[in-house]
């Protein structure tokens, strides 16, 4: 087996690392054709991740115009502990507010800090939803790597 093989994550494990971390780096293409790259909070729904955003935001209007994105979850503060999953997506944007609605529950129960109720913090952001767009990434490839699997050898 190569190394490169050596370090990528299972599906079981892309999806754990998914859940335990909680903010993923969005590139989109910029009109003046430069990425423009951004962090999101996100939810993992049935497998694929979503985010939310407002619809006025330059991300919302790249996307419109090129629904492209390649996203990036990474964690790990030396080398022998980097980890992370690059996906490349196709973007669907949601603007119908059952399915923001249905987002926001889950970003609130998700992202509630300790003693927050997740209760206040959807209401919250349920007050936002007539400005947002829901934005699931359809994954179109990826690419893995956990460092720790080498066993501290590069």
């Amino acid at each position: 087996m190569n190394r490169r093989e050596a370090i990528r994550f299972t599906e079981e494990e892309a999806l754990a690392f998914l859940e335990s971390e909680k903010t993923v780096i969005c590139a989109t293409n910029g009109h003046d054709g430069f990425p423009h790259l951004m962090p999101l909070w996100y939810v993992v729904r049935d497998g694929t991740l979503w985010a939310w955003t407002y619809a006025k935001a330059q991300k919302t209007k790249n996307l419109e115009r090129d629904p492209r994105a390649t996203l990036q979850v990474e964690a790990g503060d030396s080398y022998d502990q980097l980890r992370g999953l690059m996906l490349r997506t196709e973007a669907v944007i949601h603007r119908d507010d059952a399915t923001k609605l249905a987002f926001v529950e889950q970003l609130a129960a998700r992202y509630a800090p300790p003693g927050v109720d997740p209760e206040a913090m959807r209401a919250g952001f349920a007050q936002q939803v007539p400005k947002r767009v829901a934005i699931e990434f359809k994954e179109l490839g990826r690419v893995s790597w956990d460092h720790r699997k080498l066993g501290g050898t590069y």
